[in-house]
């Protein structure tokens, strides 16, 4: 079965990214409301929701677009893929940012408006340093050896479990709480709220993003030489490769 059209996919990455930036942001102003001066539980709550949306989101678009919300994840696609002719092209990476980033914002401007918040206020929390960056590397990093893991092995119907409780679980073991996607480090800039980033902390947890893509993409590429050929049950779940085994395995 032929692959949705581009456009078609872009507004899907767009409401799926804006849906999960309002679940981020929402959540947390939920919960800085019924749980004011407990940071601990006001951290749980947002990552129990953030789980959970991330997976319902994964279920909801993952047959239009592949459910990457994630410029992270679009551009491991595509750099993995060119090899074998699989996955993204350029032209479709171009799409697929551009929606990501567009619906990022939007997301969090629905999200203030929700809670009654300023419809864009830029965020004063200021988050950065080597210990954030580094966790920012470690949960980009794993999460993109889980999604073309699972791809590669032809397990993509788990895909909406495994990567909502990475995320989930990363909340607590990265000192970032993992952003781990530089659309949504965009997108919580324009809410002063619990889930915010002041925009001078963006470029440091972008690069690290960055960095976590590239090593990522090394590890895997060393654990699944051929993983490339499984770019596009990435982008089509709704016809997830068959396990690909290179020579030996």
């Amino acid at each position: 079965m032929s692959r949705p059209g581009l456009g078609r996919r872009a507004l899907a990455e767009a409401l799926g990214t804006g849906l999960l930036v309002s679940a981020v942001v929402g959540s947390g102003a939920m919960a800085t409301r019924l749980s004011p001066g407990e940071a601990g539980l006001q951290l749980l709550a947002n990552s129990i929701a953030t789980a959970f949306a991330l997976a319902v989101l994964i279920l909801i678009f993952g047959p239009v677009s592949g459910a990457h919300f994630n410029p992270v994840v679009s551009l491991a696609d595509w750099w993995l893929g060119r090899r074998d002719r699989a996955g993204l092209s350029a032209r479709e990476l171009g799409g697929y940012l551009v929606a990501q980033l567009v619906g990022a914002v939007a997301g969090c401007v629905v999200a203030n408006l929700m809670f009654d918040l300023p419809a864009v206020a830029l965020s004063s929390t200021r988050r950065g340093g080597a210990p954030l960056w580094l966790g920012e590397v470690v949960a980009t990093g794993g999460l993109v050896l889980l999604v073309f893991a699972l791809a590669r092995a032809g397990r993509a119907s788990v895909t909406p479990a495994a990567v909502g409780a990475y995320i989930g679980a990363a909340y607590w073991f990265t000192s970032s709480t993992s952003f781990a996607n530089p659309a949504v480090t965009v997108g919580r800039v324009f809410t002063d709220s619990f889930a915010g980033i002041a925009p001078a902390s963006v470029p440091g947890f972008v690069v690290a993003q960055l960095i976590g893509l590239v090593v990522g993409v090394g590890v895997l590429v060393v654990l699944y030489p051929d993983a490339g050929r499984a770019a596009d049950a990435v982008v089509d779940a709704k016809a997830p490769a068959a396990p690909v085994r290179a020579a030996g395995a």
